[in-house]
């Protein structure tokens, strides 16, 4: 339910912030006069800005399911399937959150947390993983990303993803707008938008779909460092949560694909970190030590 209200005040000063920025630059006043409806428009971008994220959202869970392959464990069938239900049941009681859809699946060491909401979540972790990593090591990764479900981080990051769709579909928009009236200048014969319109739209979304990029991609990368520090607190020690990060250290993280790319293991990558979902992991493990 909290989350329902933050996305809808969320969304509600997102319009709010528009329309004044509008209203105080005289935006509005140019779309109007030129038989664009201000309204319209922002209430455009809103709904592709947010319906595009959280449709992603709704889905998310299902996906991830097809794309890696994971089987729900829905009754163990060996130890090792006992002891991933118990340690996810145990994290899950800890941070007071209902207990998440359990599963594995084949493939490189890696873990992800995804789904609509903390009632319908999913904890999934790779063969790879379980096989690399002693015990306590994979119970940190578990309590990883229980902490991502516990903090409702899936939910957050699509707002923060809703946010800045909807300042790049309006903001694309407007300034369209104003390029293709420029070059139409004392044009009165064409009616409604032309090709430079259509033309600089794209060209602005992409721009700053960019620049909005690295915003979210921060962000996700906050989130990792709460995770990470909230994992220590339901071990009870950063050791093996620090541990598990040295360890992947060690070896090439092969990043989860399309929508998953946020929500599994990966690492830094140089010059490119601000555009990584994920901080490096020597800063991780700086960060963690600086809890003890």
């Amino acid at each position: 339910m909290k989350r329902v209200v933050l996305f809808l005040v969320t969304n509600l000063a997102v319009v709010l912030v528009l329309s004044i920025a509008a209203s105080v630059l005289g935006v509005n006043r140019f779309l109007t006069a030129n038989g664009i409806q201000f309204g319209t428009l922002l209430a455009f971008a809103a709904l592709m800005g947010f319906g595009g994220a959280f449709i992603s959202l709704l889905i998310s869970k299902p996906m991830a399911k097809w794309t890696t392959g994971a089987r729900v464990i829905e009754r163990p069938q060996n130890e090792l399937e006992h002891w991933l239900i118990n340690t996810v049941a145990r994290f899950a009681h800890q941070a007071n959150i209902p207990m998440p859809e359990v599963a594995i699946y084949d493939g490189e060491p890696n873990a992800f947390a995804t789904g609509a909401s903390k009632s319908s979540s999913l904890v999934a972790v790779s063969t790879g993983l379980l096989h690399m990593m002693d015990r306590r090591e994979a119970e940190a990764v578990i309590a990883h990303e229980v902490a991502h479900v516990a903090n409702g981080d899936m939910v957050t990051l699509t707002l923060i993803q809703g946010v800045v769709n909807t300042f790049v579909i309006f903001i694309s928009r407007i300034i369209a707008y104003a390029v293709d009236q420029f070059l139409r200048r004392g044009d009165q014969e064409q009616q409604g938008p032309g090709i430079a319109y259509m033309i600089t739209s794209v060209v602005c979304e992409l721009l700053f779909g960019v620049l909005a990029s690295l915003v979210v991609a921060y962000f996700s990368r906050q989130r990792e460092f709460r995770a990470d520090a909230d994992a220590a607190r339901l071990m009870g020690n950063t050791l093996p949560m620090a541990n598990a990060l040295r360890r992947l250290g060690g070896i090439e993280v092969h990043s989860l694909q399309g929508g998953l790319a946020s929500a599994g293991i990966a690492s830094g990558s140089g010059w490119l970190d601000l555009f990584s979902s994920h901080p490096p992991i020597p800063e991780r493990i700086a960060a963690l030590e600086n809890l003890r």
